[in-house]
């Protein structure tokens, strides 16, 4: 061949691998365009955060996120967007930016990890909790029953149109297959070992029971036809309605049947009898990668335990001043019990009577906000009752918004037996679901347009559920605990976030029991006995994940404490938040590193 030619040909082949190669290392493309196609990337991987965060574009689609075809989506792209990273030229970006790219940064990471984690499968829709692919379903903040809720409608699946409704349809097909897919998973994890706690199926087996048993008219999944508008005409009405009950009928009771055969003939007889995920193949090592993803710190299972010790002894000391202060005589374990049983924390006989409660409270800090802060979200939130299928097994959450603001934040209140409900810690865990925490946090996070639209949704636990764990903490400052009891109710939910420290390591990395995690919880706060086991089995369910609220709040608290002393008479509360908050959801070494970067420009 000719010189010229195989030159000719050589510069063909080069030109064509440019071609191929992503426009990102090809070109120096703006961190905004990387940001936005993160931000489409992750819509697409958790079609059902898109629909929470308002993007509608995938509401007819749910992620099999246990399959093989999706983790290696995951490993690829993830992979590509570290690359793609590691071309930027850091020195052109704006500090905001850079920010913004390392929290991308770590994500990237820290998913990666996961994948490559023998039990653990990441991107699961379900609060940005990881899966674990071979034990996919639970009792608690399982797919299963996040459909259910969907389901319902008044959640975050819109019925209102015919394009909704079809939608939706669309959608319990993608998750039949999410169950035929998690039925072959768990048959994996019994040929590995790899299996449910015994309780933790037996707690799961009954919330089938309501979709296969009920009639129609009477099913969840009917509910949005009994209100469908009228605005949609009567032959679509007539044809929607006939799909509906098709869907029920024919799909959707068989396919629970069918699961609930497998869990009662083939799965419960192999399940195990421990109780955290330390005693299963490679299940040390998952724990430690899950503190790291829950806490975005370094520390080890040893040092958490160590430390939720001492913060239960600091609070209980501060619980025996407030109990003295109260007047009560006797020890603090019998004042627990005062307080569990007490008739005058119990005074409801309707559960709208919970409800107005709440929004009470909502009036009361109303006129001390703008003390504390200076931001306000758009957003409003309504406080309902959690749905009765999943309220047996839940706790109190908050539920988002839509970022434009036109579908509020939801705080739902879970009142199994509202003659037992018992408000003595009903302002603190308002001020941790409602204001300032969960909503105000969220809301202002996703209508903030100075951030990429990637962080728009992102709930990073250790920074979302630590907010929220310290917004509990500004109570006297925002008016409230005014009564004794509502202050100890404070103290008592501080408790129970740092007892979270000393049972979920116990649990998975000391071999604790059910039984000595449930009595160390007993013996240290005043939650029902009913309420502390729920809370047990959550623990035993998602490994990690109760480490976040503590941790995260003690990093906030010793940032204010620093500011405090540094900035002296400079220190400004509402100032000192603003900063905490305008940068969306960062680990922790990141927001420190904000702060101090910010304590020292004030100096």
């Amino acid at each position: 061949m000719k010189p010229y030619l195989l030159l000719f040909l050589l510069a063909i082949l080069l030109s064509n691998y440019k071609e191929d190669k992503p426009a990102t290392i090809e070109t120096a493309i703006s961190i905004d365009q990387v940001f936005d196609d993160y931000y489409k990337f992750k819509d697409r991987i958790n079609p059902i955060e898109a629909t929470k965060g308002g993007n509608y574009e995938y509401n007819d689609y749910i992620a099999n996120y246990i399959s093989d075809d999706y983790q290696n989506d995951l490993k690829k792209n993830y992979t590509e967007f570290l690359n793609v990273i590691n071309e930027i030229d850091t020195n052109t970006l704006s500090e905001a930016d850079l920010l913004s790219m390392k929290v991308m940064q770590w994500d990237c990471e820290i998913k990666l990890e996961g994948l490559n984690n023998a039990i653990v499968t990441m991107a699961s829709p379900i609060y940005n909790l990881p899966s674990f692919e071979l034990m996919p379903l639970f009792q608690i903040q399982s797919l299963h029953l996040y459909v259910a809720q969907l389901a319902a409608g008044g959640s975050v699946q819109p019925f209102a149109t015919v394009v909704d409704y079809d939608n939706w349809l669309k959608r319990v097909d993608d998750y039949l297959g999410f169950l035929d897919t998690s039925i072959l998973m768990m048959k994996e994890g019994m040929s590995k070992n790899i299996v449910l706690p015994t309780v933790l199926t037996n707690k799961m087996i009954p919330q089938l029971d309501e979709f296969i048993s009920n009639s129609i008219n009477d099913h969840l999944f009917y509910q949005p036809i009994l209100s469908i508008s009228e605005t949609i005409n009567e032959e679509e009405r007539s044809r929607i309605t006939a799909d509906y009950r098709n869907m029920i009928t024919n799909k959707l009771k068989p396919k629970y049947t069918e699961l609930k055969d497998f869990l009662v003939n083939d799965y419960l007889p192999v399940c195990r009898e421990t109780s955290g995920i330390g005693v299963l193949p490679n299940g040390r090592e998952t724990y430690n990668y899950l503190i790291k993803l829950h806490t975005t710190t370094n520390m080890t299972a040893d040092e958490i335990h160590e430390l939720g010790k001492s913060e239960v002894t600091r609070i209980l000391a501060e619980m025996e001043t407030a109990k003295n202060k109260i007047g009560f005589e006797g020890d603090i374990k019998s004042f627990f019990d005062f307080v569990r049983n007490s008739p005058e924390q119990m005074p409801f006989t309707e559960p709208q009577q919970v409800i107005d409660n709440y929004n009470e409270i909502k009036s009361r800090i109303d006129n001390k906000f703008n003390e504390v802060f200076d931001l306000k979200p758009k957003s409003d939130f309504v406080v309902k009752r959690t749905e009765a299928f999943r309220e047996a097994s839940a706790s109190a959450e908050y539920v988002p918004g839509t970022k434009d603001a036109s579908r509020p934040g939801i705080f739902y209140v879970p009142i199994p037996d509202v003659k037992k409900y018992n408000k003595y810690a009903s302002e603190a865990l308002f001020l941790h679901e409602a204001i300032p925490g969960h909503h105000y946090q969220l809301s202002l996070q996703q209508e903030n347009t100075g951030l990429p639209e990637f962080l728009h949704p992102e709930s990073l636990g250790v920074f979302v559920e630590g907010w929220a764990l310290y917004a509990e903490s500004l109570g006297k400052e925002l008016g409230l605990y005014e009564d004794p009891i509502q202050y100890f109710g404070m103290l008592s939910m501080e408790m129970h976030r740092a007892i979270r420290l000393v049972v979920d390591t116990g649990i998975h990395s000391k071999g604790w029991t059910r039984e000595k995690a449930i009595q160390y919880s007993l013996d240290n706060e005043a939650e029902s006995e009913e309420s502390v086991i729920a809370e047990i089995e959550r623990y035993m369910a998602t490994p990690g994940q109760a480490l976040s609220y503590k941790l995260g709040q003690l990093k906030i608290r010793e940032l204010r404490t620093r500011a405090e002393t540094k900035l002296g008479d400079m220190f400004s509360v509402p100032e000192f938040h603003n900063q905490i908050l305008n940068s969306g959801s960062l680990p922790l070494v990141l927001l420190e590193e904000k702060i101090d970067n910010w304590i020292n420009s004030q100096i």
